[in-house]
């Protein structure tokens, strides 16, 4: 049996906000772009990765949700405690520098880890985590 990564979803309160980050800043492809019962849908992925895709999502993407959790939702999001993503890429320093010129909220700078990889952090429009890690001695 193989079982690989399809989808991973990340909750986003203004996708054209999105869009401008994971397209223009990182260079992820848009490869699809879904409205249903008001609320919207975008797929990005890298070029690289044509079997990956990041679903960009409302912050409550049921429309039964009551009142009270989009409400809770929204404020998880305001706090940046929703969900986060690691990017892996060849040149840490490289895409630190491209995303912060590119005006990326900055939480972390390139830094050897302990557990084998240099990382920096980074927030999305949204607030979510986003971490890029290249494996040490590469």
């Amino acid at each position: 049996m193989d079982i690989r990564l399809s989808q991973c979803f990340i909750a986003v309160d203004d996708h054209d906000k999105a869009i401008a980050f994971y397209r223009d800043v990182l260079g992820l492809e848009v490869r699809n772009d879904v409205g249903f019962e008001g609320m919207r849908w975008v797929t990005v992925g890298a070029p690289s990765q044509p079997d990956v895709d990041i679903v960009l999502e409302p912050p409550v993407a049921d429309p039964n949700a009551s009142p009270a959790d989009k409400q809770a939702m929204a404020e998880l999001m305001a706090k940046g405690l929703l969900r986060g993503v690691i990017f892996a890429t060849d040149d840490c320093d490289a895409t630190f520098e491209r995303i912060s010129a590119a005006g990326g909220e900055v939480l972390q700078e390139p830094m050897d880890q302990p557990y084998g990889v240099r990382d920096c952090g980074f927030r999305d429009p949204a607030g979510n985590l986003l971490r890029f890690t290249q494996p040490l001695g590469k």
